[in-house]
């Protein structure tokens, strides 16, 4: 198998754990609050990276380096991104939410061409722009919509999007210098420092300390943060950073929509949600647009020998 093929199979596990992240998160959702949740969620994580290394089986090799350059990619992801969709949420819908994140390919292509100098041709930017349509198309079906009265969570919602583009475009910077283990160290620890911190002000300022232990006794909840701690949270993190270390942010990010659909392909199966002519169609928007994009990019990446080794 080649590099090539390694490197857009890694993208496709990594949409397909994140559109699974949906259910699981609906389910820890049902038992803890949004900060606890997100709390437990890079516990988990953090704790599953910090111990290979604290044991000595993996070496970050960070000496000598600007690790504050890492600081900040965990500081727009995840505590940015998690803390304004969290917030956000509060105010507008999950389906407005979905719609929403789905324009994040459209701010990565425009911040990675003016940051990174990434050129997309006319077909590159057709497809980000189908794909996004794809899932708007597809939630606009179900009957979800924008609610412009809901301004305040639609600009909160509209920050989380654009904090995931910031993440795509500095991971793929930094990735000339730090490796796909440091960066991923880096946010996974700044979320375990910003949600916990979050989750024991909140709980102290309202007396409810002990509560914050109370959904580890529920078996779903402990299943669900597992998923979304180790796999959701670290390992897609691992292959993103690795997939932005080897492509460009832009041909990266449209496979935040194909976990989008990913997403309502598990709710068919799982939930017994019925499956419309309307998420066939959505899904060839969908999958033309991640096929467009990378269909471009791997010609050029292959005559310019882009694609490192």
């Amino acid at each position: 198998m080649t590099q090539r093929k390694i490197i857009y199979l890694c993208a496709l596990l990594y949409a397909l754990i994140i559109g699974f992240s949906f259910l699981f998160t609906k389910v820890a959702l049902g038992v803890s609050n949004p900060i606890d949740t997100l709390a437990y969620r890079f516990t988990i994580s953090f704790l599953f990276i910090l111990i290979p290394v604290a044991a000595g089986w993996v070496q970050l090799g960070l000496h000598g380096k600007k690790v504050w350059r890492l600081l900040l990619i965990g500081l727009f992801y995840p505590a940015m991104f998690f803390a304004f969709q969290a917030f956000g949420l509060v105010y507008a819908s999950s389906s407005e939410g979905g719609i929403i994140q789905a324009s994040s390919p459209i701010f990565t292509m425009v911040l990675a061409a003016f940051f990174l100098k990434e050129r997309t041709t006319w077909l590159q930017k057709l497809s980000v722009l189908a794909s996004v349509g794809g899932v708007v198309y597809i939630l606009m079906m179900k009957g979800a919509s924008l609610n412009v009265a809901n301004t305040k969570g639609m600009a909160l919602l509209l920050l989380s999007s654009l904090m995931l583009a910031v993440y795509s475009v500095l991971a793929r910077s930094l990735s000339k210098e730090f490796t796909a283990l440091q960066i991923t160290f880096a946010m996974m620890a700044l979320g375990f420092i910003c949600f916990n911190a979050m989750s024991i002000i909140n709980h102290a300022t309202q007396g409810t300390l002990p509560e914050l232990l109370e959904p580890i006794k529920d078996r779903s909840f402990v299943v669900a943060i597992l998923y979304i701690g180790i796999l959701s949270s670290l390992v897609s993190a691992l292959l993103s950073n690795y997939v932005l270390s080897k492509i460009e942010a832009s041909q990266m990010s449209v496979f935040v929509n194909v976990g989008t659909l990913v997403s309502i392909l598990a709710g068919v199966v799982f939930l017994n949600e019925q499956l419309a002519y309307y998420h066939i169609i959505g899904a060839v928007f969908i999958i033309g647009g991640v096929l467009g994009v990378n269909y471009r990019g791997r010609k050029r990446q292959t005559q310019k020998g882009k694609i490192s080794a």
